[in-house]
């Protein structure tokens, strides 16, 4: 999957640093699956440095009948996340390099806004209050 192909118009990408974690799969996610006007922000995808199974399994279990539209993408090298420099390293936690908590807001294939939790996994400035209002 080509994100930058997909993100034409308006978009938003998700970053999170664990699927099926408490924090993501508890407030994080579901605050944007359950965002009323979700569909203006365009395209959304959630990416976690996680594998293809994983991701889809995740999506099932938070959005099972899909009426939120978010794509769930696995990036299980971390190379999509690390060419966005918004990886770091959670090897003594998570056994490897895994993405920073992040929400992109993206205008015709650009950056447009870009939230990234400065501790990498918290939850000020990347959750959909924030980022959509």
């Amino acid at each position: 999957v080509s994100i930058p192909k997909l993100l034409k118009g308006k978009g938003l990408i998700i970053g999170v640093p664990a699927a099926f974690s408490p924090s993501c799969s508890e407030s994080h996610i579901p605050g944007y699956i359950n965002y009323k006007n979700l569909k203006d922000a365009g395209d959304v995808f959630v990416v976690s440095v996680n594998d293809p199974f994983v991701m889809k399994a995740w999506a099932h279990d938070l959005d099972a009948d899909k009426k939120s539209g978010i794509r769930f993408l696995a990036d299980p090298d971390c190379k999509f996340t690390k060419a966005l420099d918004l990886d770091f390293d959670a090897t003594p936690v998570l056994g490897n390099h895994r993405s920073k908590r992040y929400a992109l807001v993206i205008e015709d294939g650009k950056v447009k806004e870009a939230h990234v939790e400065p501790d990498n996994t918290g939850m000020s400035v990347s959750v959909v209050d924030k980022v959509l209002g």
